[in-house]
């Protein structure tokens, strides 16, 4: 598994397919498991510090609940619970989640960007992993953010 991450580390082009690692079944072992646990534990943490830097932007601009958090599902269903026990379990998935329309509503958000995700076949599935070797998380919900700031259109 460890040269599949090699290979992503010496590209040189950024393109959108990049920005997962598609991780076969068989590749699936606690080295990966503890790469999804890092790697949701990261987006917690600059989750919260994103929220406390730009929340004042997003109020100045009319929208005053800003929230961005870690999402966790099994096929849609958020539990909130889910230990690093169920990466693994089919149509398992993370994500870094953005709202600024509606007041305390998990079920609802404006974007994402998602960290993980286990889709399952019928014989046999296959994971997405956030590719946070040639990308950088934190860069990558800024430009989110300043994003929806530019775009006027979504605050209406």
């Amino acid at each position: 598994m460890f040269n599949r991450f090699r290979r992503f580390l010496t590209k040189q082009d950024k393109k959108e397919s990049d920005a997962y690692i598609t991780v076969e079944e068989n590749e699936m072992d606690s080295e990966l498991k503890n790469r999804i646990y890092k790697l949701e534990n990261n987006a917690k943490i600059l989750a919260q510090e994103l929220q406390r830097k730009y929340v004042i932007q997003f109020k100045e601009e009319g929208k005053p609940n800003l929230k961005i958090w870690v999402q966790r599902d099994i096929d849609g269903d958020e539990i909130k619970d889910i230990t690093f026990n169920r990466f693994f379990e089919k149509e398992y998935r993370s994500l870094v989640a953005i709202n600024f329309d509606y007041e305390d509503n998990d079920d609802i958000f404006v974007t994402y960007i998602q960290l993980w995700y286990y889709h399952g076949g019928y014989n046999k599935g296959q994971g997405t992993l956030y590719n946070s070797f040639t990308y950088n998380l934190k860069g990558d919900i800024e430009k989110l953010l300043n994003d929806l700031l530019a775009d006027k259109e979504s605050f209406k």
